[in-house]
Order: structure tokens, then C-alpha cells, then sequence
């Protein structure tokens, strides 16, 4: 038994005689310090009996005591007792270390390596509970990764670094490599077949031991390169196995030097098949998540479309539990006329099926928005159709018709969330807008308790929709209003009050910027990490502060099959509000137009139609002729000698553009003229398109005493009271007067 004495200061030892004999050690061999003891202690115990010391020095003990193995001068095997006393100052500070070392090889039955044995036991079951447990959390591979980085995990594992490798195909990914500062660029992606510890093990489904560097640098010289400069003297690679084939391999390097016993490798083992087992349910996870964020991403529109008169942002984010999916959805539809329809939405559910119903029910509501159906009909239709999907599910959304030219707004509401306007002054409040049930239950009767109908409370003028059960509200924006839809997403928050969640939005919205990009980003932070169970779905438009030219009208007239008088009174009121919006040279070219438009409605449909007529922000006249009948018009070619045909070609001819769209109850048929600059105005003419500074802009009001039409909202001088109309403009013909005044020369025949 000899003793030793070790200044923790200077980090000088002293070994007196008969310990130099324990060691097997000459007194010129000895260094003075605790690394002269390294060439008589086994490989790695160096490491342990260190480990051992500090957490004595940490835990504030005074004693210490452990069994290490240990070889001769000729190699052979030992076992040598170490005990220490700590010596520490006044203020607890550990100074000095006295002990005893002693030859442990007789010791009956080494009871101190069983007792390292049962210590190391116990640290590494508790090594695979803890991993286990914390993996079983883990839903993504970055999950996993982030497990394995943790230095605690690798305190725990006893590796100063740890590799995870991911079988993607014929190669390997490198996926994770935590500590000494390893990452090699080179070795991200390598393949299986390639001369490599990682590969092998993949390779051959069998675990790669290594416990020396000169076996790395023999086995792997391609892999040498980059061990030479770390501080690695041993590794293991295993390869994780599930249901029989390898998902990745993992890799393990540590400091100490020595081969790996049975207890070991059976751990390690044991810790692969847990890690392999949570690897591939990461995996799959995110090739289903995947799957459905792509399928979720095609079900909403691939671009928001440039609306003049308006800036519109959009937002869409995941849930953050479940698989991140849902049926949160927003729309924008174009509709012509200075006017723009915007959706918003929410199918119940968080899975592929949901978004997969709400791909179908947006683009549904999207065909009848653009067939012209109104508000309320449009979404009575989107209910019978979600209905008629049979998914048992339901669906609650907000749709708003608004007419960027005049500000106004029709919005209805299905089981939604209320919008919220925000003023061009800052202010803002929540619309209460009329609603009905959500999407996809059954219709209720009119006159059952909770039904709610065209005079349902709380709109700004709820009116319209009537028989639909979605009652529509009028809502005027401003130049530099936003209005703000949103799904229940946005507002709610886990365990929190709902409405707490509204007086955040409405604080956000109140004092967020301007700019509806930056009041988007602004509105998603709100969600931050506390969002988790539902995604959310944000659209806000803003109508410019510059409003647009109003333009003029519109003008509307009934045409009733049988009425004599209606087209020639059509015709006489087309032709004054021509002149009046400045377009007199041009009466007769746009009054034969409307003239076969109206001629093709009476004649070859049945039912009422009307003619509308009005001067577009653009400034063009536009004209159109609603019918009942969704039979799309023929351009035909007429003979000489026909009396017929000649309709849509003479329109084709005059207008300056012509089509046809489709209407909830039918069609309509338009055509456009661009409004040429005036010249002089013909003796008879008022000075009508002319502001009182003469400049054409602010347009006369067309509208004639005792007619019933609506006034254009215009200044500027109004036309004098027309005569009765022409007996030569009231032909009962078919093709309507025959007139020869157009710059063709053409006379007027039905289409």
C-alpha cells in the first residue's frame, strides 16, 4: 500500500515509494503529474477515475474511493484500489487530495469492479429510460436530432459526439452531428456501398465497434482524414432497424480508448432499437405531412389576383398540432365593372380529407360567384353542394360582394366570424353582419325557432337573400378602409377566453400599420407559439385612398316579350344618355347595338329580360342585356338574300369589344364602346359631358322625368326633357327600326 499527495493548485502529484511499486512504475518514469499515470491504467479508466474525482470536488464531499484496472510493465491485467481525502480552505475550496493506492487484484470476488459494474449498470439503463421516454415525443426527424444533440443526452451517453444518419434512397444522410465541431461537408450524403463505419453498418445490419485510433485509421482510412484531429480514441455505429430493414445508423465517438464488454453492446443495442423505432415514426409523419401540406397547397389559389381600386393581402398558416393541416381557406374573384368578390372560410376537421373538401367547396362557391349569382344564392348553392359531398362535415364562412367604384358591400355569412373594419381614421369595429347556418346542414323552415332569414338582426341593412336563408348586409367602405376576414384561428387561444382573443386582434388591427402586407405579418405574430390546435386563414383588403372615377349610371330597363312600347323606349333613353356622357357622334352605332342585342333576347328566349346601360371608370359605355336563357348566342353567316343573321355581326362590327357571361338565372350579353374625345356638337345638342369649366369629367345625369331611373350622381348640367320617341324607331319588326344612319350603312335586322 503506498500513498500519494496532489496539489490541486499546481497540479502536481507525488508518489512516494511503495506506490511507484503498485504502479509498477520507476521513479524516472513517473512524470509528477496525474497524466503520468496513464501508461498503467487500462484504456478508458483514465477518463472514469477522473469523472469520479470531479463529482466528488462538485458534490463538496471529502473522500472518495473507486476500483480501476490497471496493467504491469509486460501488459498483464490488475486491479488497483484508489482512495482519496479532499482538503479544502476556509471558504470550501478543494486544494489538496491525500490517499492511498493499493494492489486490488486478490480482493475476494473484485468487489470493487462489481461495483463499477452495478454503477455503470444503473447509469446506462437510466441513459435508455430517459431517451426513451424524451423520443417518445418526437414527431418530426428534427425532433429526434434535436434529442440526440442535447449535451445532457450526450453527458449521460458518455460520447462527446453523436452522428444520425438517415437512409434516403441508395444513400446516407447525415443528418445530425453533435459537438467536438465535426461537420464535414463531405460526408452529408455517402452511399451505402461506400468503405465507411456508417455504411457498413447499414450495409451488413450489424453494429461497427472501434476501440482505438489506430483501428479507425486501419479499418476506414478514407474516414481518417477527419478523425486525426479530434480527441476521439473509440466509436460505435449501429444501424437502426425497423420492421426488418434499416431506417438510418447511428454513431457514437468517445475520448476514452478501449474495446466495448458485453453489458455494453447489449445496451447500446437496446438504445438503437428505441431511436430506429422513433426515427421511422418520424419519418412517415412527415411523408404523410408532406403529402397533405402539398395537397393543401394546391386546394388554395396559387396567386391573388391584382384588383385596381384595391390592395389585398393574404395569410395562411398550420396548425401545430395534429398534422398540421386543415380546411382554412381564402379566395379573391374578379367580377368585372370595377367590382371584386373575397371569401374566407373553414371546413370542420384537421386532417387530408378536410382539405380536401375545402379545395372542392371554394372552387364551387367560386363557379356560382362567377356564374352571377347573388350573394345569398351563391351560398345556398355551396350548401346543397357540401351537403350533396355526404362527408358529415360542416363548413362556416363570410363572402363579400364590393363594388370598388361606389365603396359599397354586400356581404353574407354562414356560421362565420364576424369581419372587422378598419377606418381610415384607425378606428375599428366588428360588422355585424345577418348570418345563417353553416355550410352543409340542412335548411331550416322559415318560421323555426334559431332560423334566420332576410330580417335577421345586427346588419348594416340586412336585406336581400330572401328564401335563401343568408341574408345579405350593406356595408359602405371609404377610401383607405380595410376590411379584415379571418378564421377562428386568428382570435382563439389554448385554455384561453375566446373573447380575449377578439380584443387582441381588434387592439393589433387599431394600432398595426397601414400597409396591408405589414398588418398581415403583424396579425400572424399575434398566433406566435401560442397557436396549436386550429390553422388560421386571413384576408384584408383595402380599398385605395384615391378613389377611382365614378363613371356614370347605371340606367335600367325592363323588356317584357309582347310589350310594343319597351325597346323603343330602351332605344330612346340609350340614345340620350350616349349624348349625355359625351358620346352624341356615336348615338347611332351604340343605339343599333343595344337594338340587336334586345331583338336576340325578345326573339329567340323566352322570359323577362332587361338592358342596363352605364359609363365604366374607364371611361366606355357599356351596355347589357339580360335574359333567362343560358343558350349561348350563334354568330351566323346570312345570304344576300336573308332577312335574319345579321345581328351578332353587325355588333361584332360596331363595338369596340362584345361577349357573353354567365348570370345565376341565365346570361348576359354586352358590348362596349370606347368614348371618342367631342367635337362640335350638333345644333340641337346641349353641351352635355362638359363640366361648367368645359372639360369633359364631372357627366351630366341622364336620367329622364317620370322614367322611374336611377340618377347617375354626377354635377354638371342636366339634359332638357326629351320628346316622346320616334313612331320610326318603334318598328314591330323583328330587326327593330330600319335605320341607315350608322357609319356602315347597314341596316337593322334581328340576330
Amino acid at each position: 500500500m503506498g500513498t500519494f499527495d496532489w496539489d490541486l493548485d499546481s497540479g502536481r502529484m507525488f508518489l512516494d515509494t511503495t506506490a511507484l511499486e503498485v504502479l509498477d512504475l520507476r521513479p524516472g518514469e513517473f512524470t509528477g503529474t496525474p497524466a503520468g499515470l496513464r501508461v498503467r491504467l487500462a484504456p478508458g479508466e483514465e477518463a472514469r477515475l477522473d469523472a469520479r474525482v470531479a463529482q466528488a470536488l462538485k458534490a463538496g464531499r471529502t473522500h472518495y474511493g473507486a476500483y480501476v484496472r490497471s496493467r504491469d510493465r509486460d501488459g498483464a491485467p490488475g486491479w488497483t484500489h484508489v482512495q482519496g481525502r479532499i482538503l479544502r480552505d476556509p471558504h470550501g475550496r478543494p486544494y489538496r487530495v491525500i490517499g492511498i493506492l493499493r494492489d486490488a487484484v486478490h480482493d475476494p470476488g473484485e468487489p470493487g469492479a462489481a461495483g463499477e459494474r452495478d454503477e455503470g449498470r444503473r447509469r446506462m439503463t437510466g441513459v435508455i429510460e430517459r431517451t426513451t421516454a424524451i423520443l417518445a415525443h418526437a414527431r418530426t426527424v428534427n425532433d429526434v436530432t434535436d434529442v440526440l444533440k442535447d449535451p445532457e443526452a450526450l453527458g449521460h451517453l458518455g460520447a462527446v459526439s453523436v452522428m444520425l444518419g438517415v437512409v434516403d434512397g441508395g444513400r446516407i444522410h447525415l443528418v445530425a452531428e453533435g459537438q467536438l465541431g465535426a461537420y464535414v461537408p463531405e460526408t452529408e450524403y455517402t452511399r451505402i456501398d461506400a468503405p465507411l463505419p456508417m455504411s457498413e453498418a447499414v450495409r451488413t445490419l450489424l453494429p461497427v465497434y472501434l476501440g482505438s485510433r489506430e483501428e479507425f485509421q486501419r479499418r476506414y482510412p478514407e474516414l481518417w482524414p477527419y478523425i486525426e484531429p479530434l480527441a476521439v480514441r473509440s466509436g460505435v455505429y449501429l444501424p437502426l432497424i425497423a420492421q426488418g430493414r434499416p431506417v438510418g445508423a447511428l454513431g457514437l465517438l468517445y475520448t476514452r480508448e478501449g474495446d466495448f464488454d458485453a453489458e455494453e453492446r447489449n445496451v447500446l443495442m437496446a438504445l438503437g432499437s428505441g431511436i430506429a423505432q422513433s426515427l421511422q415514426r418520424a419519418i412517415l409523419f412527415e411523408q404523410e405531412h408532406d403529402l397533405a401540406e402539398g395537397l393543401q397547397k394546391a386546394m388554395l389559389p396559387r396567386r391573388i389576383p391584382e384588383v385596381a381600386g384595391a390592395l389585398i393581402a393574404v395569410r395562411y398558416r398550420a396548425a401545430r398540432m395534429g398534422r398540421d393541416i386543415g380546411g382554412d381557406w381564402y379566395d379573391v374573384v374578379p367580377l368585372g365593372g370595377g367590382r371584386v368578390g373575397v371569401m374566407i372560410g373553414d371546413v370542420e376537421g384537421h386532417d387530408t380529407d378536410a382539405a380536401a373538401v375545402m379545395g372542392q367547396l371554394r372552387i364551387a362557391l367560386r363557379a356560382y360567384i362567377a356564374e352571377g349569382h347573388t350573394p345569398g344564392a351563391a351560398m345556398a348553392r355551396a350548401s346543397a353542394f357540401l351537403r350533396d359531398l355526404e362527408t358529415e362535415r360542416f363548413a362556416t364562412c363570410v363572402y363579400a360582394d364590393i363594388d370598388l367604384t361606389s365603396g359599397m358591400a354586400r356581404l353574407v355569412r354562414a356560421g362565420h366570424i364576424d369581419p372587422v373594419v378598419r377606418r381610415g381614421d384607425g378606428s375599428c369595429h366588428r360588422v355585424q353582419v345577418a348570418g345563417g347556418l353553416p355550410l352543409g346542414l340542412p335548411a331550416r323552415e322559415p318560421g323555426e325557432p334559431g332560423a334566420e332569414g332576410p330580417g335577421a338582426p345586427g346588419g348594416s341593412g340586412a336585406s336581400g337573400g330572401a328564401g335563401t336563408g343568408y341574408p345579405v348586409t350593406s356595408l359602405e367602405l371609404h377610401p383607405g378602409d380595410t376590411l379584415l376576414l379571418c378564421t377562428d384561428g386568428l382570435t382563439e387561444r389554448p385554455g384561453g377566453d375566446p373573447d380575449t382573443g377578439m380584443r387582441e386582434l381588434m387592439d393589433a388591427v387599431r394600432d398595426g400599420p397601414a400597409d396591408v402586407e405589414e398588418l398581415a405579418d403583424v396579425l400572424c405574430d399575434l398566433v406566435g407559439d401560442s397557436g396549436g390546435g386550429d390553422d388560421m386563414a386571413l384576408l384584408l383588403l383595402r380599398r385605395r385612398g384615391t378613389p377611382l372615377p365614378r363613371g356614370g349610371g347605371p340606367l335600367r330597363h325592363r323588356l317584357t316579350p309582347g310589350d310594343p312600347d319597351a325597346p323603343a323606349m330602351a332605344r330612346h333613353l340609350i340614345r340620350a344618355a350616349a349624348a349625355a356622357w359625351g358620346a352624341w357622334d356615336q348615338a347611332d352605332e351604340i343605339e343599333l347595338a343595344a337594338d340587336e342585342l334586345m331583338t336576340n333576347a325578345l326573339v329567340h328566349t323566352d322570359g323577362v329580360g332587361g338592358v342596363s346601360m352605364r359609363l365604366t371608370p374607364e371611361g366606355r359605355i357599356r351596355i347589357e342585356v339580360e335574359d333567362t336563357s343560358s343558350a349561348l348566342p350563334r354568330r351566323r353567316e346570312a345570304d344576300d338574300w336573308a332577312v335574319s343573321g345579321r345581328g351578332l355581326m353587325l355588333v361584332d362590327r360596331l363595338a369596340d369589344a362584345w361577349g357573353v357571361e354567365p348570370r345565376g338565372g341565365g346570361k348576359c350579353v354586352w358590348c362596349e364602346f370606347a368614348v371618342h374625345s367631342p367635337g362640335v356638337p350638333e345644333a340641337g345638342h346641349s353641351e352635355a359631358g362638359h363640366s361648367e369649366a368645359g372639360l369633359p369629367g364631372a357627366l351630366p345625369d341622364p336620367g329622364l322625368p317620370g322614367t322611374g331611373l336611377p340618377q347617375a350622381g354626377h354635377a354638371g348640367p342636366v339634359l332638357p326633357e326629351a320628346g316622346p320617341p320616334d313612331p320610326a324607331l318603334s318598328s314591330g319588326e323583328p330587326g327593330g327600326a330600319e335605320r341607315a344612319r350608322g357609319p356602315a350603312g347597314l341596316p337593322g335586322a334581328g340576330g
